[in-house]
């Protein structure tokens, strides 16, 4: 790490000079600096030398390139460039991959400049791209980190409010464990529009919160909003399933097969759930047939675990349904 007591009236000539000539090491000193001290003003400095003074090399070395470093410069040369969209879904790729530094401390973030101009679409698929990587975001760390995301979001939604994209914010509340936050952030999109995706939000936040019911009325909402969707009535017989109400469960996949008659999920759910409730051997042999086609190893695994738990299955046919569990 760049010492801080360093880096100030550090100059584009010195660090050159620092790195040997090196332009991308000149960037890697810079990101670095930033890395160290993401509110200090000098790091950006030498950025914006290098944007001003040699663009054209700066934007060959990091052509096509999406390590950290690259990714950081991108979004203070957005901000630079007046790109304000870019520049904050790139510092949210960043923010992902390494969500305990405080990167939005960067004084570009709370600029005037920045704030009049991102979008609320830009900044929803930033804090969506936080999440990437599956890093843990409620440690209470990362969230201090994280804090100047959480101000952009009302600044954003009070100049753009759009109902899709405060859905999806509230989806990052969620995840950073900001539970109350992102149901009022839910309702504020319903005051504007209610749409499909602010009930999936608050329904996945109910069920993150341990409340099934108001988990499944967010789902039924959903449901009466677009009727059709099948993927719907698939999460709320997943949400019936966890509660163990298999016959509620197989009845609701049923229903978004007469949407979704050629969904391999779809099917194989309703046949694990069809074959736990009433225990119907042609159930079961049906999930085995569409288990190879299932794309996630958890859920698959799942379906057949709730499948093989039917009442009086055949013996030889559960033993085929754990032999390709195992694989």
């Amino acid at each position: 790490m760049v010492n801080r007591a360093a880096a100030p009236g550090v100059g584009l000539a010195r660090v050159m000079a620092h790195c040997g000539g090196d332009l991308k090491a000149a960037v890697h000193y810079g990101v670095r600096a930033i890395a160290s001290a993401p509110d200090a003003p000098e790091p950006y400095e030498i950025l914006a030398e290098l944007w001003r003074d040699r663009r054209q090399d700066l934007a060959e070395v990091f052509q096509g390139s999406d390590s950290l470093p690259a990714v950081l410069a991108q979004a203070y040369v957005g901000f630079l460039e007046n790109d304000m969209d870019v520049a904050v879904m790139s510092l949210g790729s960043v923010t992902g991959a390494q969500p305990s530094v405080a990167w939005a401390k960067a004084p570009w973030f709370s600029d005037a400049r920045f704030l009049a101009g991102v979008g609320s679409e830009a900044v929803a698929e930033a804090v969506m791209r936080t999440m990437d990587h599956g890093r843990d975001l409620e440690a209470p760390a990362v969230r201090e980190a994280l804090r100047p995301w959480f101000d952009l979001l009302p600044v954003v939604c009070d100049r753009e409010p759009l109902p899709e994209a405060m859905a999806r914010m509230a989806i990052f509340l969620r995840a950073s464990g900001l539970v109350e936050e992102s149901l009022a952030l839910c309702d504020r999109a319903d005051s504007i529009e209610r749409v499909m995706l602010t009930e999936v939000v608050r329904a996945g936040t109910w069920r993150k919160s341990g409340d099934p019911a108001r988990a499944a009325a967010a789902f039924r909402r959903a449901l009466a909003l677009e009727p059709d969707n099948w993927s719907l009535h698939l999460d709320l017989a997943d949400l019936h399933a966890e509660q163990g109400s298999f016959a509620d469960a197989a009845r609701c996949a049923a229903q978004g097969l007469e949407h979704g008659p050629e969904e391999i999920t779809l099917r194989a759910a309703e046949a694990a759930y069809r074959a736990r409730h009433s225990g119907e051997p042609d159930a079961l042999r049906e999930l085995i047939g569409l288990f190879p086609r299932l794309p996630h190893d958890s859920y698959r695994d799942l379906l057949v675990d709730h499948a093989c738990a039917g009442p009086s299955l055949p013996a030889e046919l559960i033993a085929e349904a754990r032999g390709i569990q195992r694989g």
